[in-house]
């Protein structure tokens, strides 16, 4: 039986706002990082995950792209062609959480698309609380610093928290996932750094052992997720941050860099 190259990341949430004051909070998450071709071999080889059925855990194609249960690969391709991106051997990884006893909340999937063995871009799939879901899709040019990491950036087009305007720009650092993941988003606003929030977390094997181990350690991660928006929501308004109504401000053409 061969290798997956999917697996498990085991790590943190970091969320650092700077502006006009400072708040800060951390929790624990761990994520699926899927091969989309290998969904079907994962249904066959796991018994606590499940692909497109309940189970403790599952993934369903109808928490993302036109989440209509419909295949994801056709719609990442079709996303990134509309970028001017088309990869000659396409293999598309996505970063997300999985359901756990049927329900989820990804504020953000990432979707890293591969041209053969070159990361050629990525698409940042956002969710609000509203129910809606935007795509950037973004190309990879440069081939990451020193450091193996690599850059771009783009201007916010889709709102996402009452506290933060739409007059605002996200730069993405991130090292192509491998033995651990690091990623970083830093959000500007005209008076400067307004948030930096990150996603580490070190690579798991995707078997039914470790499933369990990651539900043992944080049996509600999921739902913490969507409690925690919420009442790091209102911490910020206890705090006095500016509340900005969803379809009023106005967002700054969309470029990306």
């Amino acid at each position: 039986m061969s290798a997956l190259r999917s697996c498990l990341y085991v790590g943190r949430i970091m969320h650092h706002r700077r502006l006009p004051f400072r708040h800060r909070f951390t929790y624990r998450v761990f994520s699926l990082y899927l091969d989309l071709d290998e969904l079907e071999a994962i249904d066959r080889r796991l018994r606590l995950l499940s692909i497109g059925r309940r189970n403790l855990f599952a993934f369903d194609n109808r928490d993302h792209g036109p989440r209509d249960g419909t295949p994801l690969r056709p719609w990442v391709l079709a996303r990134l062609a509309e970028a001017g991106i088309h990869p000659a051997r396409p293999r598309i990884m996505l970063l997300c959480f999985p359901r756990i006893l049927g329900y989820v909340f990804n504020p953000l999937s990432i979707y890293f698309a591969y041209d053969g063995d070159r990361l050629a871009g990525v698409v940042y799939e956002v969710k609000n609380t509203f129910g809606e879901q935007h795509a950037y899709v973004l190309p990879v040019r440069e081939a990451g610093d020193r450091h193996g990491a690599t850059g771009h950036g783009c201007a916010k087009t889709f709102y996402v928290s009452p506290f933060i305007g739409m007059d605002a720009h996200y730069a993405f650092r991130f090292e192509e996932p491998g033995e651990r993941l690091v990623f970083a988003i830093r959000e500007t606003v005209p008076e400067g750094l307004l948030l930096v929030a990150s996603h580490s977390g070190v690579r798991r094997p995707l078997e039914d052992r470790q499933l369990l181990r990651c539900l043992l350690a944080d049996p509600v991660m999921t739902f913490k997720v969507i409690f925690g928006i919420h009442l790091e929501a209102a911490r910020l308004w206890l705090k006095g941050a500016r509340y900005f109504p969803r379809g009023v401000d106005k967002p700054r053409p969309h470029s990306a860099i």
